[in-house]
């Protein structure tokens, strides 16, 4: 589904990402752990030419991506979930809902019904504002309105950031679900456990660099290894 190979992007005249490569299968669910600052969101904004790389090549089923607008990516199937959120909050959550639906002629389209089934609390709210929604519901919303753009690729930027417990649980739940949808999915966290719950494999990026491909497991059983790449600042056991 995405390849990226030798991946260099940044803001302004400095680098952030140096050489990066990582591979994602069709269907599958990998994460891309990190520290703060480590290149995580730099590399979802590089993936949906937010942010224009310097050198390499982005493929998207094998088709390369860079130098497109960012609205041709969406259009391709990338869909993107920032960190910030990025909802309309003096619009109710059906109108957001509404003013992203893209149609794309594929089977796999998402309708408001279908959105509704995934996230049942949006259908209670569907009149309300969304600037007045718990942080879970916006997070919620914020994955809604992305799916409405029909992904076949969606991009997770610190999905669990900021939320309560057992709004993490619901959300690892609901994002469950969306795996067994088979769409292919790209996690960016620091919460070791949350990403645990939904990906097998982890790519480790450290300094705008993968400093580790393989399962996810292994960081539970080396601690060395996650001493050495997660432990200052990084993700919560």
């Amino acid at each position: 589904m995405l390849e990226i190979s030798g991946l260099r992007a940044g803001y302004g005249q400095g680098d952030v990402l140096f050489d990066l490569s990582l591979r994602i299968g069709q269907s599958e669910a990998v994460c891309l752990l990190g520290r703060n600052g480590a290149g995580k969101s730099t590399t979802l904004k590089a993936i949906m030419q937010l942010v224009h790389p310097t050198a390499g090549s982005i493929r998207l089923e094998g088709t390369e991506i860079v130098g497109k607008p960012t609205h041709e990516v969406a259009l391709a199937g990338v869909g993107y979930v920032a960190e910030d959120r990025r909802m309309f909050p003096k619009l109710g959550v059906e109108e957001n809902l509404k003013v992203t639906r893209v149609r794309t002629g594929r089977t796999s389209e998402w309708s408001l019904d279908r959105v509704y089934t995934l996230f049942p609390k949006l259908r209670e709210r569907r009149s309300q504002l969304a600037g007045t929604l718990s942080g879970g519901e916006q997070q919620m919303l914020a994955i809604a309105r992305t799916l409405m753009g029909s992904p076949r690729l969606l991009l997770l930027d610190e999905p669990s950031e900021g939320l309560a417990p057992l709004i993490v649980q619901g959300l690892i739940e609901q994002i469950a679900r969306l795996k067994n949808e088979k769409i292919t999915i790209l996690l960016s966290e620091q919460n070791l456990s949350f990403a645990e719950a939904l990906c097998e494999r982890v790519y480790i990026i450290d300094r705008g660099t993968i400093q580790y491909d393989g399962p996810l497991a292994r960081l539970r059983t080396d601690q060395g290894l996650h001493q050495q790449l997660l432990s200052i600042g990084g993700a919560k056991a």
